[in-house]
């Protein structure tokens, strides 16, 4: 009768299961929260939609993606229905009660000494396809019929470090007819709350349909000119978005699908909160290694550091900087 044979050097279940528990333990010693949380999934054996099931039986409702950002540390529980939530957690999970809610405090009390790594790869690539969902809502594609000329955005960090608010002055040329609006986007940090963001019509513009999603932190806004653009024509408008709503802000970048025209980004800081150092960096795409950084002066005067691209390339672009 055949017969399953098992070689020396393979792990049994047994053994499987002591190393998930061990790495468990020294998570929830250690930290920090999205490891322990990880370890805690790993170690019970759930799916997480095993988990968002057994949450949404108790009365917690939070999404897969919600949970798979936790665990990647790429999000972190701050309002009280995730906190629900995470108490919810200790109990599926089978841990210590406030082990899970310790390392979140814990989290909060270092968060301006600690320097976070730039969006992974995988949440762009996730934020990128919420765009697309967003853009279909909008019956709009991410080209629009139109080419920018200019592009001149200015970016508020708040007293609390946070990304207060932006404002992005346009130019640009349609190359079809009929274009009468723009698609306006806008990703906010880890942690922000987009459904709280507002969206200003300044100049040459309104308003119109505002479509968000939670959990990756994308909005988007549709500005109407009032007119209808013919083939060669060229418009200018500005408008605002006011944030607010997340923690500590360390970067600022913005992509640019294609080559296109001049790109001036403005970083202007509250006056308690200055940081030490600046420097400009850029990716060719978001899956390639960050390049090209070097150094800005930060203008003690104006409390503000700038670049400009005069003209940019397709990928990604920004200013990035560290506190105390």
């Amino acid at each position: 009768m055949p017969h399953a044979t098992q070689h020396a050097d393979a792990p049994t279940v047994a053994t499987v299961a002591t190393v998930a528990t061990a790495e468990l333990d020294t998570a929830l010693r250690g930290g920090p929260f999205h490891v322990a949380l990880r370890a805690a999934i790993a170690a019970r054996g759930l799916p997480l939609q095993r988990v968002q099931h057994h949450l949404s039986r108790r009365g917690v409702k939070v999404g897969v993606t919600s949970l798979s950002y936790w665990q990647q540390g790429a999000r972190r529980p701050q309002r009280p229905e995730s906190l629900r939530a995470v108490r919810a957690l200790e109990e599926i999970l089978q841990l210590p009660e406030e082990s899970l809610i310790r390392l979140l405090a814990e989290a909060d009390d270092h968060s301006t000494l600690q320097q976070p790594a730039a969006r992974s790869y995988r949440s762009l690539v996730e934020a990128s396809g919420v765009l697309e969902q967003l853009l279909a809502e909008l019956d709009c594609s991410t080209d629009g019929g139109l080419h920018t000329l200019a592009h001149h955005e200015l970016v508020r960090i708040g007293a609390r470090r946070e990304l207060a608010g932006r404002e992005s002055h346009h130019i640009v040329r349609a190359h079809r007819d009929g274009v009468d609006r723009f698609l306006a986007v806008h990703h906010g940090d880890p942690g922000c709350v987009p459904e709280r963001m507002t969206v200003r019509a300044v100049e040459n513009c309104r308003t119109g349909r505002v479509r968000w999603h939670h959990d990756t932190g994308v909005l988007v806004a549709e500005l109407l000119f009032g007119a209808r653009l013919r083939a060669g024509d060229t418009y200018l408008f500005r408008y605002g978005v006011e944030d607010g709503t997340a923690d500590v802000c360390r970067e600022y970048a913005r992509g640019f699908p294609l080559a296109g025209g001049q790109y001036a980004l403005q970083v202007r800081f509250a006056g308690n909160a200055l940081p030490i150092r600046c420097h400009r960096f850029s990716q060719h795409s978001a899956a390639a290694p960050r390049s090209g950084r070097q150094g800005l002066a930060l203008s003690a005067l104006h409390r503000s550091v700038h670049l400009v691209e005069p003209r940019v390339r397709s990928g990604i672009v920004g200013i990035g900087w560290d506190w105390e």
